[in-house]
């Protein structure tokens, strides 16, 4: 999916974008705003998952508030890719992926977490929404032992929505500037 999403911004840009129309500049601001919110949101998920996630259930930080956090804040980063491209199709596209994607996925690691945790996993499902979060239900400790090395990881992968935004602002500089042919203009 990302060389077929590559491949259309390489090649395409936003109607709006040649018309004297502000949306434009809209979409890109809350495409920025999406992608910072998405990429924080994953580094807080991280802090608290780095080096846990498979021994034991973690229930704090954002797991404290919905039980999917890193799923939550990647759609979060991946709608405002999509936004940062200045089109409406692009994040409706990625938004109706990660519907079909995700809910199998998720359904199939709380499966694996069920059988790893037995009770306490039925008590967490029970009590933490699966994937829009309910802030009054946070926990954060005082202090908290994190792997760095793991951490640090996650905190690439993070950057990596971040570096997309200045990605597509190249490939608009590359299509003004006649180096990339535009094929499709998309809304």
């Amino acid at each position: 999916m990302a060389v077929i999403f590559l491949i259309i911004i390489l090649f395409s840009t936003s109607k709006w974008e040649t018309k004297s129309f502000i949306g434009d500049d809209i979409f890109f601001l809350i495409g920025c705003i999406l992608v910072a919110t998405g990429s924080l949101g994953r580094v807080w998920c991280s802090l608290y998952i780095a080096g846990y996630k498979n021994d034991s259930l973690v229930t704090l930080g954002s797991y404290s508030i919905l039980r999917n956090p890193l799923y939550f804040f990647s759609l979060i980063g991946i709608i405002g890719i999509g936004f940062a491209t200045k089109t409406l199709l692009i994040p409706i596209a990625f938004l109706l992926l990660f519907l079909v994607y995700y809910p199998n996925l998720i359904k199939s690691e709380e499966k694996r977490l069920l059988v790893i945790h037995g009770p306490k996993f039925e008590e967490y499902v029970k009590n933490t929404p699966s994937f829009f979060p309910k802030i009054s239900l946070l926990i954060e400790p005082e202090s908290y032992i994190v792997n760095p090395k793991i951490f640090k990881r996650e905190i690439y992968r993070a950057f990596y929505f971040v570096s997309s935004i200045g990605i597509i602002e190249i490939f608009k500089g590359f299509h003004e500037a006649g180096i990339l042919p535009v094929y499709l203009k998309i809304y």
